[in-house]
């Protein structure tokens, strides 16, 4: 027992000997395309693939890891189900995608970046790859003959015509790939099922295949400024941290190296100044990092973007609980008031459209951005961040902005009182009203008086200031 607390407390400490620092981008166009994306503030996030159609958890049913999250009748036969799985594929017909509405609909919301799945860690391509016939324009694909058949040039196409900024997301690992999950053996967990030590070949053949499809996406789908790598378990094994391990998957004895740098330098000779996230692989590599499903307590002193669900779900589920409008608004203002962006996550359907709720919330966030989004595009953070319910951003001019979360379940009050504001106004309008509002200073803060009509906004009340 005394010799295996030793070998824990040994493990932990070589692992956290790791710098987890942010490592700011040393290519200027990098940097200048990082700053860009941070003005942005809100992005469109899309799970979507053979998944989909019974409307399950992506990919990580055939994981065969016992836990909880991962819903999967264990009583089954697991490589019955493995197949069964991966043979979705041959139903997959979204005979009504059309993604110029996804973008006019996230247009509307306000979003101003997108980022899709690519390929899943079930391996199945959303995109017309040479590497594998397992991908959506192979002939066993019924919507392989149609002309839209590649959809993610369709989708980068749409949304690039549009103005959005692009990200392709790739999972590091495949379980799909023979190189990957060798059929020779079981599948036990999430890692590669073979000792990549006695088998090197086999792992190169993966190398390869993974390079040369990421090779694809940044040479034949148009401009891209985000490549966002998901699967972090892939990486080297010096790269493996405290966060890595309480993930609570098993640990390999080798290495899963792909060879970021190399895949970097070809992606960025493709694309020029492309943003690269490389998940929880802090580094020179992971140029934003990514909370997911979380807002950090406080502002982050590096680039960072919460991506989350609108639903509970990351792709399609029938009758989804998702997220009201006052909420995801609230959790945009909170994410922006940190110096974060808000990369909100949807599932479209099988038949390739937006479920009926995600349309609703994108409208009405829409309609409080076309009103309110000085406070959100190209802001920063100012102190005290959120006070209550009350958040803070700042113009790049100097104007200050304070967002107050309505509470939808009581009335709105006649006067609201901040108890510490940034800096002292001269004036105080509310957006959306034409008079500039009476105040009064209270303390180290404002109380202000609110005008009629104020009744009539919702979700949040915009204070600008100078």
């Amino acid at each position: 027992m005394k010799i295996n607390i030793l070998l824990v407390v040994l493990f932990l400490s070589t692992f956290t000997a790791f710098s987890q620092e942010y490592k700011s981008p040393k290519d200027a166009k990098v940097a200048e395309n990082l700053a860009h994306w941070g003005d942005k503030k809100f992005g469109l996030f899309m799970h979507w693939g053979i998944y989909s159609i019974p409307g399950i958890v992506e990919s990580w049913s055939i994981n065969a890891e016992d836990a909880s999250w991962i819903p999967r009748d264990s009583t089954l036969n697991y490589e019955e189900y493995k197949k069964w799985y991966f043979d979705l594929n041959k139903q997959f017909n979204p005979v009504n995608f059309d993604p110029s509405i996804w973008a006019n609909y996230a247009k509307k919301a306000g979003m101003q970046y997108v980022v899709f799945t690519t390929k899943h860690h079930d391996g199945f391509a959303m995109f017309d790859t040479k590497q594998t016939n397992y991908k959506i324009t192979a002939p066993d694909v019924p919507f392989s003959t149609s002309s839209k058949a590649n959809v993610t040039k369709e989708i980068f196409d749409a949304f690039r015509k549009e103005g959005f900024m692009i990200g392709a997301y790739f999972s590091k690992p495949d379980w799909h790939s023979e190189f990957y999950w060798w059929p020779r053996y079981a599948t036990p967990d999430r890692n590669n099922n073979y000792d990549i030590r006695l088998h090197p070949q086999r792992w190169q053949q993966f190398k390869k295949q993974t390079f040369n499809q990421i090779e694809e996406l940044m040479t034949s789908y148009g401009k891209i400024d985000i490549l966002w790598l998901d699967g972090g378990w892939v990486r080297p094994k010096a790269t493996i941290n405290e966060e890595v391990l309480s993930w609570g998957a098993p640990i390999p004895a080798w290495d899963q190296d792909i060879d970021i740098p190399n895949i970097a330098q070809m992606a960025r000779t493709k694309q020029p100044g492309l943003m690269i996230v490389d998940r929880t692989v802090h580094g020179e590599y992971e140029n934003y990092q990514t909370p997911e499903q979380k807002i950090p307590e406080k502002p982050l002193n590096y680039p960072w973007e919460t991506c989350m669900t609108m639903g509970d779900a990351w792709g399609y589920v029938s009758n989804d609980n998702y997220k009201s409008t006052n909420v995801l608004i609230h959790l945009l203002i909170d994410i922006v008031a940190k110096g974060g962006n808000f990369l909100l996550d949807v599932g479209p359907k099988p038949d390739g459209t937006f479920p009926e709720p995600v349309l609703q919330r994108l409208l009405e966030i829409g309609k409080w951005m076309d009103l309110n989004n000085e406070a959100i595009y190209a802001t920063k953070p100012i102190a005290p961040y959120k006070t209550e319910n009350v958040c803070f951003t700042q113009s790049k001019n100097g104007h200050v902005y304070a967002l107050y979360l309505i509470d939808e379940k009581a009335p709105l009050p006649q006067t609201i009182s901040i108890k510490f504001a940034p800096k002292m106004p001269n004036k105080i309008k509310l957006l959306g009203i034409k008079d500039e509002l009476k105040w009064l200073k209270e303390g180290n803060g404002v109380k202000i008086i609110l005008p009629n009509g104020a009744e009539k906004l919702k979700h949040a009340l915009v204070f600008k200031w100078n």
